[in-house]
């Protein structure tokens, strides 16, 4: 069975390039009638923001992106969150300790930026491992545990990005479980994967760096790998940088608070960096499921045409059958209009439906069908 999953830490809102990532686990888990999967990789307490993974849940709700299996809902392979699963990290990390892949290291963090900085001195990239020590003393937790590299070549297919061949010379030996405890992402994310059973790996290419140390780390602890996808960026209207929140990746609760519909959400998303090879512009989530592909995501990255969101729900809001659109649009009422019978909004609706880009237009679109007209004289 296909298994995919969504993994985010719960850092803050959840922007157009995240929920992308999901709606692709989501369709090609759907697809194949096989399971989507909620995690929260909440390892970094540091950068955890109160309230952002119910934030989380909501948004994905929101546009109709449901999950199998999740942190609220629970399933087999719970907990879905890896504060919560810290037990499992540690019998991985002794497999590895008993292998002689793992060691304990003994450096302060000012010895590090030492190291650091002879690195520098030397014009060399800095590796720990080069500073690696001869006798590491045995792990009792209050160290960082480090992974045992060994430098060598991979070569892996990605779903989307092609073939890849990596070089020896960027394996490290990277942390896989603070001094806090807490395991890093470059360990728990693996050992979760292969715990949960996932099939597909869909992520952002900014992971793509770090695929090599991920590869020593699949071999080292004899686990399979699963399939690769890396997603390209999503960039700004102007198409020269990665899309922030300075160039509008807004909270996708915004925009649904903002008037646009979660099917336009949907198919927007979908189509920045991935068509089915015709001239088909918007789809239904089930056109989506149906017809959705990894082998036809574009690399490149897709640029954020808020014209064209702008458009699309105009088109789905056309599409709407009148009763759909008086329930959808009951939030977005003026107070006044609310006074009024239904009957009579229903009249005033299908007079505005054609006009209408956003249901937030409607006060603005419709104030003169509830006001008395000015008297001047």
């Amino acid at each position: 069975m296909i298994r995919t999953r969504f993994a985010p830490s719960p850092t803050g809102f959840l922007h157009v390039g995240g929920i992308r990532t999901a709606l692709f686990a989501f369709l090609v888990a759907r697809q194949a009638e096989g399971k989507f999967i909620l995690r929260f990789e909440d390892t970094d307490k540091k950068r955890e923001v109160a309230g952002s993974a119910e934030h989380l849940i909501s948004s994905l709700k929101a546009i109709g992106i449901e999950y199998d299996e999740g942190p609220d809902i629970g399933g087999p392979y719970a907990p879905y969150i890896q504060s919560q699963r810290l037990d499992h990290y540690k019998q991985w990390a002794q497999k590895l300790i008993d292998a002689g892949r793992a060691y304990a290291d003994p450096y302060t963090p000012e010895q590090v930026q030492q190291f650091r900085e002879q690195s520098q001195a030397a014009k060399k990239a800095f590796l720990y491992r080069d500073y690696r020590p001869a006798s590491p003393p045995k792990w009792d937790g209050t160290q960082p545990l480090r992974f045992k590299s060994e430098p060598k070549s991979y070569t892996y297919h990605d779903e989307v990005m092609g073939d890849f061949t990596t070089s020896p010379e960027v394996l490290d030996d990277i942390i896989l479980i603070k001094s806090d405890g807490y395991p890093t992402y470059n360990f728990a994310h693996i050992i979760d994967d292969a715990e949960m059973q996932i099939t597909h790996v869909i992520r952002g290419q900014e992971f793509i760096s770090s695929m090599p140390n991920y590869l020593a780390l699949y071999e080292a602890l004899g686990l399979e790998r699963p399939i690769f996808a890396h997603m390209p960026h999503i960039m700004n209207e102007q198409g020269n940088k990665k899309l922030g929140k300075r160039d509008g990746a807004k909270d996708v609760l915004d925009y649904i608070r903002g008037g646009y519909l979660p099917e336009t959400m949907l198919s927007f998303i979908a189509t920045m960096g991935w068509n089915d090879g015709t001239e088909q512009e918007v789809f239904t989530k089930d056109e989506l499921i149906q017809k959705f592909s990894l082998a036809k995501v574009q690399r490149s990255g897709a640029r954020f045409d808020e014209k064209r969101l702008l458009w699309m729900n105009g088109h789905f809001i056309r599409e709407l059958s009148l009763d759909e659109l008086a329930d959808r649009a009951e939030y977005f009422w003026p107070e006044i209009a609310k006074k009024h019978p239904e009957s009579y909004k229903k009249h005033v609706l299908a007079l505005a439906q054609d006009r209408l880009k956003t249901l937030s237009d409607l006060p603005a679109l419709t104030s003169y069908f509830f006001e008395e007209p000015a008297q001047n004289w």
